[in-house]
């Protein structure tokens, strides 16, 4: 339990600070959508890079990467249909409510947690790649066809093949993942004065998607009445906080007959909050913004009750 206490405390901490440089105006008004774009287009790609180039291909391929990953998926589909039947969203919203009920946040509070309390990173790795090179793919281009500047109108399908074919191939986060993956597999090494800098980039994408976090908060009000569309945001959030741990587990304990410390540590990965990567893209696309937000604010202080009644259920 430790461990999960000090996880959520860096977390919390990180992002007050960034909701004390929003009160303050310190960074100026457009620090949010600034810091935002610098996640985006630098340092998750070089996270995203270092880690799957520094990374075991034999841990990543595992059948955690089915577990994780296809409880992960399962759970954005059910959102679609739920929210396209149910609320009758656009496709945009759909895309950005399906992450957000099912992306997990596996770097900065999953890496402290799979160390501090499951004793092992390495049952992060199968799900950050596949959020990394299938997840994050399939939500991106659905946003770069759907989403279309407001003065030119809506693309014509010929643009919109054109626009899911050129997608990923422009993309930095989806560039930065691929080409991680490519090195790994060849067996290269770079030289460290390359791998170096990529790596210090990296490091600053969790502080700085979380200040970016905290930075979207300043006067807002969460769950507000006539603001937030609560029905998305109540919706998400149980996905993500009850059913996607209960799928995992399902799938898990029956489907690859694990017990223990390993069934223990699928669940708590299932239950870890969505991640602020889904507010980044939100803020990219202009898109959801609120709902991103929202959902990642709740379900973050959700988790905390959830895993620690994971914890002694299963631990």
């Amino acid at each position: 339990m430790s461990g999960v206490v000090s996880g959520f405390t860096v977390i919390f901490i990180v992002v007050g600070a960034g909701y004390l440089l929003g009160r303050t105006r310190v960074l100026g008004d457009s620090a949010h959508e600034v810091l935002s774009r610098l996640v985006f287009f630098v340092c998750t790609p070089a996270l995203l890079f270092h880690a799957l180039v520094t990374s075991e291909l034999s841990v990543i391929f595992s059948k955690t990467l089915v577990i994780a990953g296809g409880s992960a998926f399962t759970i954005g589909i059910v959102y679609v249909i739920t929210a396209r039947l149910w609320l009758h969203r656009s496709v945009p919203e759909l895309a950005i409510g399906g992450l957000a009920s099912s992306y997990v946040n596996s770097v900065n509070l999953g890496l402290p947690i799979a160390i501090f309390v499951l004793d092992d990173a390495s049952f992060i790795a199968p799900l950050l790649l596949f959020q990394i090179l299938i997840y994050s793919p399939i939500a991106l281009i659905t946003l770069d066809v759907t989403v279309t500047d407001p003065v030119l109108g809506r693309a014509s399908r010929a643009a919109a093949m054109r626009d899911a074919v050129i997608a990923p191939l422009t993309n930095p986060i989806v560039l930065g993942g691929v080409a991680g993956l490519i090195v790994s597999a060849l067996g290269l090494q770079p030289p460290a004065a390359i791998l170096e800098p990529v790596d210090m980039l990296g490091n600053a994408s969790v502080p700085c998607a979380l200040l970016a976090f905290g930075l979207s908060l300043t006067g807002a009000a969460v769950f507000k009445k006539g603001e937030s569309p609560r029905r998305d945001i109540a919706l998400a959030c149980v996905l993500k906080i009850v059913a996607m741990p209960l799928l995992a587990y399902a799938i898990a304990r029956w489907g690859f007959g694990e017990t223990g410390h390993e069934l223990f540590a699928q669940v708590v990965i299932a239950a870890l909050p969505t991640a602020q990567n889904v507010l980044v893209y939100a803020t990219r696309y202009r898109r959801a913004q609120i709902m991103a937000r929202d959902t990642t604010l709740l379900t973050t202080l959700g988790s905390v009750p959830s895993i620690a009644v994971i914890a002694l259920l299963l631990a």
